[in-house]
């Protein structure tokens, strides 16, 4: 059973409630990114639910090259092979024709990657990303598509979009045809579409009009944050935000920061997935609602305090900035682990936040007290 419900809005942003077999995703939502089934930085499923992760979201690509989706399928599925309860999307294996650019080969049926762990020739198109999001059975399967690097050539976006739409077909061919198989993983998984067209505006809006003639149960738009500056990212969605399906879900895929989630809820976005604060943790970057604090600064040498004052992730209840500096200037893998726990529940505590603001009606001064000001970098700032 699944279902989408529109709770309440402010402008563009929308309080919703996605219904899936797995679980109910309360939106807007950040999906804690879990690329080979964990968080990589030692966090465990246990972590994500005490910090409130309510997505994660798996690889494709990489669990197909290990340990392979087959045995994943053997073991009763991607949630259960990691001890995860809650929702889970799988992506495409799409980012990786962008990722992989010096490594694959885009043809028609498809793309054939060069295996970054043997070498090995590897080849992914509509039907065997289908086929592998099934083995997965995933709460949401991502349809292939080709995410384009920013900037590139009128031509050859357009030429790519028209392209990524005959996949879209092909996958969805392939899903019905998978989900209705004898000894299906998961067969109420949701297929959700994905709008492309770089920078350009017309061909964004296009394509997501031609992609929203097909009914999925949500729509992502992808290949943002790929080279494109913020403001650029902020005027396609401009463009694009309005011509999406108001009843259906919609995920802004690997964004972002938090100013660029705040921006991204203010028009319209649903969900949302990042590296960012794993990026950040490896580098002693610890997000607060006041901005963004580097640990390993010399002013933190003897900082008794947590990391943000009032934050209740297990960071911040037992351990001090001094202690967890320390822990980073001896490389101890704590330190990022902790950074990482402090960051992921950042996170999540923010999508709360703007969750409550846009039930309670407060939403349009929340976004006017914070917007452009949680990527600032505290120690450049007087406090």
């Amino acid at each position: 059973m699944s279902g989408f419900e529109i709770i309440s809005s402010c402008g563009s942003a929308r309080r919703a409630r996605l219904i899936t077999v797995h679980g109910t995703v309360e939106t807007p939502v950040f999906m804690n990114v879990c690329t080979a089934a964990a968080v990589r930085g030692g966090l465990s499923s246990n972590d994500l639910a005490d910090i409130n992760c309510q997505v994660a979201l798996c690889n494709t690509y990489h669990l197909n090259l290990r340990p392979g989706a087959d045995l994943i399928a053997r073991l009763g599925g991607v949630r259960r092979f990691m001890n995860w309860r809650g929702p889970l999307l799988t992506d495409s294996g799409g980012f990786q024709v962008f990722s992989l650019a010096k490594r694959r080969k885009i043809t028609e049926r498809g793309v054939e990657f060069i295996s970054y762990l043997d070498g090995r020739r590897v080849f992914m198109g509509p039907e065997e990303s289908m086929r592998v999001q099934a083995q997965l059975g995933s709460t949401i399967a991502m349809a292939f598509d080709e995410c384009i690097e920013n900037p590139a050539p009128y031509d050859y976006v357009s030429g790519s979009v028209d392209r990524t739409t005959r996949w879209l077909e092909r996958c969805i061919k392939e899903h019905d045809r998978l989900m209705n198989e004898p000894g299906a993983v998961e067969p109420a998984q949701l297929l959700f579409g994905i709008g492309q067209g770089g920078t350009y505006d017309d061909i964004r809006v296009r394509h997501m009009q031609r992609i929203a003639e097909f009914d999925l149960p949500g729509y992502a738009i992808g290949g943002l944050s790929v080279g494109e500056t913020a403001g650029e990212m902020y005027r396609v969605l401009d463009a694009v935000c309005p011509v999406m399906p108001k009843d259906k879900p919609r995920y802004l895929m690997g964004v972002g920061t938090p100013d660029n989630i705040i921006e991204g809820v203010y028009r319209g976005v649903d969900f949302f997935d990042c590296v960012f604060p794993l990026k950040a943790a490896q580098h002693g970057n610890v997000y607060t609602m006041s901005g963004k604090r580097r640990l390993l600064a010399e002013r933190y040498r003897e900082d008794s305090r947590p990391i943000e004052e009032g934050c209740t992730c297990p960071a911040c209840r037992s351990y001090s900035r001094a202690y967890i500096r320390h822990l980073l200037k001896a490389d101890e893998r704590l330190g990022m682990r902790l950074c990482l726990l402090h960051n992921l529940h950042f996170y999540n505590g923010l999508m709360t936040a703007i969750r409550q603001s846009l039930e309670d009606g407060s939403f349009g001064s929340f976004y006017s007290r914070f917007h452009g000001t949680l990527d600032k970098n505290i120690d450049r700032m007087d406090v």
